[in-house]
């Protein structure tokens, strides 16, 4: 059997994980002396009151080649094939652990890796077409053929409320925040080359909004997308997005996630944007 491995970054529907059989390896972030695991003993709003009340932001704790090891052996049996889709590895060191730890196990398990270039609902897509692929029979090249293929295709186009996050993780400088703060410019964050980069600027919360559904449009035009609109605990900005989108997009299908603490970290609450990518597949 094949068995679909991804991250604590990933943005995912309920039930997703038990109707397409996806395994989740948890990602901890700690604070102080205490790890935490979001999701499960950790909310969003927990996350960010404490990060304003520290003024700092927690340390993402990677796991060890153990660690991946351990959870293989925990959701895979003998003769088992594994698929590990993971957060882009140019935004995290997990994906270089999940290398290391497939290859002390490849006398254990069949396992191929690959890096999403991204995280949040690409993962989920990802990880979802891969196991509809496999149900229909395809080859593992096959597979990672198509995931190439959203990878190259995907847009993840975002915007945030304030800096003050980004300040606080290094992000951009204290003047560059007190600027935006005093200009109140609304940043436009874009994945360039498996990079959140931020891309432009405009003057209000609205012409952000606006202008992340238009950097879609630019790119799909009148094609068919799949599409998911995420947020950190900012539902008002997402129904926004909606809205918006209905009018302008040609959507297949529309999820809206909240991001996950791994992701949304070093962006902070009121960030808002989308994930797309084209329904139309090479493989066929």
């Amino acid at each position: 059997m094949l068995r679909i491995v991804t991250d604590g970054s990933v943005d995912m529907p309920d039930g997703w994980a038990a109707e397409y059989q996806i395994d989740v390896l948890p990602l901890y972030v700690r604070f102080g002396e205490r790890n935490f695991i979001p999701g499960v003993n950790m909310t969003s709003a927990e996350f960010y009151d404490m990060v304003r009340k520290t003024g700092k932001i927690p340390n993402t704790s990677l796991p060890s080649p153990g660690d991946v090891a351990r959870f293989y052996r925990k959701i895979a049996r003998k003769g088992d094939e594994i698929l590990s889709i993971h957060l882009g590895s140019k935004l995290s060191g997990t994906y270089s652990i999940v290398q290391m730890a497939a290859k002390e196990m490849q006398q254990e398990f069949d396992i191929s890796t690959f890096d999403s270039g991204a995280g949040s609902a690409a993962l989920a897509y990802m990880c979802r077409e891969a196991r509809l692929l496999s149900r229909e029979g395809f080859s593992m090249q096959a597979i990672l053929a198509r995931l190439e293929e959203i990878r190259q295709r995907l847009i993840v186009v975002l915007t945030v409320d304030n800096l003050e996050f980004a300040r606080l993780s290094g992000r951009v400088n204290a003047l560059q925040t007190a600027l935006s703060s005093i200009l109140k410019i609304k940043p436009i964050i874009v994945l360039q080359n498996g990079l959140l980069q931020m891309s432009e600027k405009v003057r209000t919360r609205q012409a952000a909004i606006e202008r992340v559904i238009e950097y879609a449009r630019e790119h799909f035009d009148a094609q068919a997308i799949y599409l998911s609109v995420v947020h950190a605990v900012d539902p008002g900005a997402a129904q926004a997005i909606i809205d918006r989108a209905k009018k302008v997009l040609n959507f297949k299908e529309l999820i809206v996630m909240e991001l996950s603490i791994p992701v949304a970290a070093h962006l902070g609450p009121g960030t808002v944007g989308l994930v797309a990518y084209p329904v139309e597949r090479s493989i066929v």
